[in-house]
């Protein structure tokens, strides 16, 4: 999922910002009960990679979560309105096709953005976590990424070597595009199966006129 600032104004003004919501996000995620395994913090938006244990679980997290750093960043700088650009944007993702790339997706996003040289190099991500061992009460590790390895140091290892290649192409489209349009980021057939679930079509309508 992904929550920008309205505007794609700054969000984070400096790193007790990042802190704090980074705080908030732990202590929200563990009332409703949301797996976190992948996240990166910039300055005007927010992506994660979770997993809910219940029922509007991120729905609910994100609301407190948003509710309570506006209030934070509001008083902090001494401004009023809103800071969020409306409702977070999220897809539903086939884990055994596009769980790992998603992590990738997200931990090179400050790459991506020529931040950094280095995904290491940034502070305010989970690449730390999963790729150097770093421990943080925040992650929660996928079984995906636990079957990486048997041992925490070649796990680390083996996920390091996912990030040999960047994002790009039709994969980053991909995910761009399910996440912003709120579909799903899967196979047909893994479409059809969430479409039979929850009963309301989620999947890309093909472009251009109908036929007949």
């Amino acid at each position: 999922m992904i929550q920008r600032g309205n505007n794609r104004q700054v969000c984070f003004a400096c790193e007790q910002d990042f802190a704090a919501y980074a705080s908030w996000l732990k202590d929200y995620a563990n009332k409703y009960r949301v797996d976190i395994h992948a996240w990166v913090l910039m300055t005007n938006h927010v992506h994660l990679l979770c997993t809910p244990g219940a029922d509007n679980a991120v729905s609910r997290m994100m609301q407190s979560l948003g509710r309570q750093y506006v209030r934070y960043f509001n008083m902090s700088y001494k401004r009023t309105g809103t800071l969020w650009e409306g409702r977070f944007k999220s897809c539903v993702v086939q884990e055994e096709n596009y769980l790992l790339q998603l992590y990738r997706y997200i931990e090179l996003n400050p790459v991506r953005a020529g931040m950094v040289d280095q995904p290491s190099d940034y502070a305010w991500s989970s690449y730390p976590i999963n790729a150097l061992g770093k421990t943080s009460a925040l992650c929660t590790p996928h079984p995906l990424y636990l079957a990486l390895g048997r041992e925490p140091m070649e796990r680390q290892s083996n996920y390091r070597e996912l990030f040999k290649y960047h994002v790009e192409g039709k994969l980053l489209e991909d995910i761009r595009h399910a996440t912003n349009k709120g579909m799903v980021l899967g196979n047909r057939r893994f479409e059809s199966e969430v479409e039979s679930l929850t009963g309301r079509k989620i999947a890309a309508k093909k472009m251009g006129r109908p036929v007949g």
